[in-house]
């Protein structure tokens, strides 16, 4: 008898992955375009995203393909490439994409790049969301939720954190697979590249993934055997271990970092100090985001750069509500959700995602938005939810925000005494009720789509994702239009005089000294990519970020020394200063004079004043007088800048090594005398014996000095003291020396041509290649063993089919495809489920193809 297979009509299958990755693109160009024709094809906003993300990826970009990874002169004083720049760009593909392309592009990139990061971000959305629902066009739905949620438009300003955006719904969908197949691999390659992404955003990935798992555990969604959990912690590990390549280096100088060891105690780790950030964290999910920097709706809640963003548009807060409300309360997201919130109104909790670092941020609401999204697909695809009473709340709460702060009395009081009584706390009127028409116009069309829902689940599906576009392109267009307002103006100054523009300027020499900014955007020298002393950079090395304090100048985010300090221009050898004719801020006072001694106007050039400082000591100078760290800080902080232009600060334990060179020459600090005649005798002295060349390079820095035959010499350089750092004199090692508070001398020898040559290798680097090789070789054995034993099991199970007793054949492969059929007809038929259908479930998860 001839067996006759069953043959199954064909049906097309959708491509819905593509569809949610074609409308995250699409849309997201959209709301872009207008900007882009704009500015001529640059997407330029305001803030860190201009000062920023373009100069890093620019600078970076044009630093790889010139072959240097290891020190970046042109950040700050000097920094660590791949310490200081893994956080931003170095571990995110989307960085890569740009290094075929022309220095002058990449500016140009910034907009598409973001375009791809959304698109991905619906994908990546989608590939999580698509195990819990039957109609794939209900998780397309939630995807789109995701990638346009508040939380992704106001972190356009921070570029890099789309990332995160992308990384944590597949590092999800790993955890799932893992607990659902014990498929091998997966799980290792997700930990793998969120790490490697970003490291920071991973920390809180996380703890969000162990909260995660063990709130599915306890509500009995997951099941494990210890044999499966031990190899789910090895590929945990493993994927982390890999990207050591990155995370030593990083964590190496982030752990200097003086920001890292600020945590929350008493009072504010329960309580926020500020009161209306409770109002903020709440309106954040009923209404789109302010933008970063100017809070509208709580302007005293301090959060400025919070990332405080958590709306959905069109359907805000309704699907969770909805889920909220339904009848079955052992749904493990109905444990999980209200602990999300509960962690963002506790200062503590909230702090966990960032390791309890006292400031305040939100960056970590992504992870939430996504498990509301969860929320609302799963509403849609429950026909026992009460939309009408979830509908209500999220109305109602909107509406009760909008008149709380819309028209609460504000009564003000003037210096002479008068008293003024206005309607509404918030900083800008018109913004605001703007936002309220939107959040109320979205909650309109939300109640219109539910009614559809009803009727038709196709057209709904439909009608959903045109209004969820059309909203998104609204409220999108409008933030970034309120962004680029508080923003350089990009046609009278980013765009002629900035980037691309180092062309504009031709000066004797740049690339060897440093240059000063007077009153211009920040991170202005990094778009020409000129050493300054002027950077908006939060990870730079320790020495840095322990000197600036010592000369009364704040070092937190960015160095941004006063005129005030006008001795350290000399003493980290900077020549030229730019100061910007176009605006209000002028390096010349009223009276004539300029606002620091010493500088006189060298040319105009691009629309800048170019002043050059006549008191320049060139890199690599001597000292005649050498003090103690503590006779240094027995100094006036005010005269410190001057100081050190006087006498090299030096430890007891150099005091004493240098004895010979020193002298004890320790006793005249106390007649020192700071006037600005002694400022120019100073820069005059240091002047005699400096190097007579000093030139960068991929490696480090080389220079030459000829002594006099005074005797042995410390020979001081302006750069950043790491561990990375090794010197040579005349080809013989020699120790470096860390001193003025951070930077770095070695010895060279009297009366002779010393050839100096200080090398960099990234502290850490070596040890993470090969911690991640090593890792590399791991996980492809443990791959390769894991596909013998698979394969060896389907032979085995292949020899289990016979046909009678005549022969052994080998129908594993045809049942195997049967199956594939026989599900693909049922994921079919669950596709294609009747209007009313609902898809009400489920716990257990749905393996569905893409």
């Amino acid at each position: 008898m001839t067996a006759t297979r069953l043959q199954l009509p064909q049906q097309k299958k959708q491509r819905y992955w593509l569809k949610a990755f074609l409308l995250g693109v699409s849309v997201s160009f959209l709301f872009f375009l207008p900007f882009l024709l704009y500015d001529n094809g640059l997407f330029l906003y305001y803030g860190d995203f201009n000062v920023q993300q373009i100069s890093f990826y620019q600078m970076i970009h044009d630093s790889i393909l010139n072959g240097n990874i290891g020190w970046s002169h042109t950040t700050d004083l000097g920094a660590n490439m791949v310490g200081s720049y893994s956080f931003y760009l170095l571990g995110s593909p989307f960085f890569w994409l740009t290094l075929p392309f022309p220095s002058e592009a990449v500016p140009y990139l910034m907009a598409p790049l973001l375009i791809l990061k959304t698109g991905c971000a619906a994908l990546t959305a989608y590939i999580y969301l698509r195990r819990y629902v039957h109609n794939k066009n209900i998780a397309v739905i939630g995807a789109m939720l995701y990638a346009f949620s508040g939380f992704a438009t106001y972190n356009i300003f921070f570029n890099h954190f789309h990332e995160a955006m992308v990384m944590f719904p597949l590092l999800l969908a790993a955890v799932d697979e893992y607990m659902e197949t014990h498929r091998r691999g997966v799980l290792a390659m997700a930990v793998f590249g969120a790490c490697l992404v970003n490291y920071y955003f991973f920390v809180g990935m996380a703890i969000f993934i162990v909260i995660y798992w063990f709130v599915r555990m306890f509500a009995n969604s997951y099941k494990i055997k210890l044999k499966d959990f031990l190899i789910l912690v090895f590929e945990v590990v493993l994927g982390f271990l890999g990207t050591a390549v990155l995370l030593i280096p990083s964590v190496l100088v982030v752990s200097q970092n003086n920001r890292v060891g600020n945590t929350l105690n008493g009072w504010a780790g329960l309580v926020y100090n500020n009161p209306q950030r409770y109002v903020h964290i709440l309106e954040s999910f009923f209404f789109p985001p302010d933008i970063p920097a100017y809070p509208n709706f709580t302007p005293d809640s301090n959060a400025k750069w919070g990332s405080v963003a958590g709306w959905l548009p069109v359907f805000s807060m309704t699907g969770v509500i909805a889920f909220m409300q339904t009848k079955n309360r052992k749904h493990w997201l109905k444990k999980l959700l209200p602990m999300l919130f509960l962690i963002a109104f506790v200062p503590i909790l909230n702090s966990v995602f960032q390791l309890f670092n006292s400031q305040y941020y939100a960056r970590w609401f992504y992870m939430l938005i996504l498990m509301m999204c969860l929320t609302t697909v799963k509403s849609l695809e429950d026909i026992k939810v009460d939309w009408k009473r979830a509908v209500l709340w999220s109305t109602g709460i909107t509406v009760a925000i909008a008149v709380g702060i819309g028209f609460m009395p504000n009564q003000k009081t003037d210096d002479a005494g008068v008293t003024t009584t206005s309607y509404g706390v918030m900083s800008y009127a018109g913004t605001f009720w703007a936002y309220v028409l939107i959040a109320l116009i979205s909650l309109g069309i939300l109640i219109l789509l539910l009614r559809l829902l009803k009727k038709d689940r196709k057209k709904f599906v439909k009608a959903s994702i045109c209004c969820i576009c059309a909203v998104t392109v609204v409220y999108a267009v409008c933030f970034i239009a309120l962004g680029k307002m508080r923003g350089y103006n990009s046609h009278d100054y980013l765009i002629p005089h900035v980037i691309n523009q180092e062309d504009k300027i031709n000066l004797p020499e740049t690339d060897n000294v440093r240059s000063d900014f007077y009153g211009c955007m920040d991170n202005s020298a990094m778009f020409w990519q000129l050493p300054s002393i002027q950077a908006f950079h939060s990870i730079v090395p320790e020495s840095i970020m322990e000197f600036y304090p010592t000369i009364g100048v704040q070092r937190d985010v960015g160095s941004r020394p006063e005129v005030s300090v006008y001795g350290l221009r000399s003493f980290t050898s900077t020549r030229w200063l730019f100061d910007y004719t176009g605006d209000s801020n002028s390096f010349v006072e009223t009276d004539g004079k300029n606002k620091m001694p010493g500088w006189t106007l060298y040319d105009t050039q691009n629309d800048f004043n170019i002043y050059e400082n006549q008191s320049y000591i060139p890199m690599g100078f001597t000292y005649d007088s050498y003090i103690s760290e503590d006779d240094y800080n027995s100094c006036l902080e005010s005269r410190r800048h001057l100081l050190l232009l006087k006498a090299m600060v030096l430890s007891d334990e150099q005091m004493e090594k240098y004895s010979d060179i020193t002298q004890g020459k320790t006793d005249d600090f106390k007649s020192f005398v700071y006037t600005e005649n002694e400022y120019y005798n100073d820069c005059q002295a240091r002047k005699q014996l400096t190097c007579s060349s000093f030139a960068y390079d991929n490696d480090g820095f080389s220079a030459e000095i000829t002594t006099d035959n005074t005797g042995d010499r410390l020979v001081f350089f302006s750069v950043p003291y790491e561990d990375g750092w090794s010197a040579q004199v005349n080809g013989e090692d020699v120790d470096i020396e860390r001193v003025n508070v951070g930077f770095m001398a070695v010895r060279v020898p009297a009366n002779t041509t010393s050839e100096i040559r200080f090398n960099y290798k990234t502290p850490g680097l070596t040890a993470g290649i090969i911690i991640t090789v090593s890792c590399i070789l791991i996980f492809a054995s443990y791959m390769w063993i894991w596909g013998l034993r698979k394969n060896k099991e389907i032979k085995a199970r292949k020899k289990t089919y016979r046909i009678g007793n005549r022969q052994t054949v080998s129908t594993i492969k045809a049942a195997e495809q049967d199956m594939d059929m026989i599900k693909a007809v049922n994921q079919e038929d669950k596709g294609n489920l009747d209007k009313n259908s609902t898809g009400d479930s489920d716990d257990e998860i749905t393996r569905t193809p893409m």
